[in-house]
């Protein structure tokens, strides 16, 4: 049986392409574009020039997880994030994750069309299990520790099991950035196919990180796209599944020649 990433009415078979999800920070302080999208119409049309490049799915965050970062409340959250999910879930055809770690804006997410939750914490709080099960929506569930990568996905799908969440609507990041040595960070990206449990979908998001920027003297983050590719080209070498990006249009060309060099893949579908 083939295996699929699903979400809600959406599908993703695996193991043929890598998946591009477009990254839209409608934050004051994402650590290398906040506040660019802060304006409703600014951020709809970047959603749809994402689209139009090519991106498999739009990830909607509205607050930063950068590295010191401040929660700011569920109900702030929720507030800043609920006018552009609605306006960007109206302008795509393409799923809408929404990338959050509070069931309350979760469930109120799921309402207004998102249909996958991304949670940094890697369903830290119960609820989540919960909101996700009766919703049908795609989970990204990623490890935010300092170890423990392969056991800790493993206690995650038998919790998912507990909750008859189906392990097809489940895809695993091993969290690069988050709680790592810069050399867990790359034997992440060098490995990445280790640490697929169950045949799950495999995320990736490396983009314009430090663990890209440390290489190269750490350049402004706009300047680190060519190290950003490197960086996912070889996490597909290994096995992601999906990457998250910054940039689209060149995460989808150098994906393309990825997968035709290591999956053989023609690119059929891509027009």
């Amino acid at each position: 049986m083939r295996k699929i990433f699903k979400a809600k009415n959406f599908s993703f078979p695996l193991g043929e392409k890598t998946y591009i999800m477009g990254i839209l920070n409608v934050t004051p302080d994402s650590f290398s574009d906040g506040g660019k999208w802060l304006d409703i119409g600014a951020a709809v049309g970047h959603a749809v020039q994402m689209q139009n490049d090519g991106a498999d799915i739009i990830d909607i965050g509205a607050q930063s997880t950068r590295p010191g970062y401040t929660r700011i409340p569920a109900e702030d959250e929720e507030k800043r994030l609920l006018p552009f999910l609605q306006a960007v879930r109206e302008s795509v055809s393409i799923p809408v994750s929404v990338d959050t770690f509070y069931p309350s804006v979760a469930k109120k997410a799921l309402l207004f069309g998102a249909d996958i939750i991304n949670d940094v914490t890697g369903y830290a709080d119960e609820e989540m299990y919960r909101i996700s099960s009766e919703s049908g929506c795609g989970c990204i569930i990623m490890h935010d520790k300092a170890d423990g990568i392969k056991d800790f996905f493993k206690s995650v799908l038998e919790k998912c099991d507990s909750f008859g969440i189906e392990r097809e609507r489940v895809c695993l990041d091993p969290g690069i950035g988050f709680g790592k040595t810069h050399n867990a960070n790359l034997e992440i990206l060098r490995k990445c196919g280790k640490y697929r449990v169950d045949e799950c979908a495999l995320l990736i998001g490396a983009s314009r990180k430090r663990v890209v920027g440390a290489p190269c003297g750490d350049p402004p983050f706009e300047q680190r796209l060519a190290g950003t590719i490197a960086a996912h080209v070889l996490a597909i070498s290994a096995g992601a599944d999906i990457i998250r990006v910054h940039d689209v249009a060149e995460a989808v060309q150098s994906a393309r020649v990825a997968d035709a060099i290591v999956r053989g893949y023609d690119g059929s579908d891509y027009y």
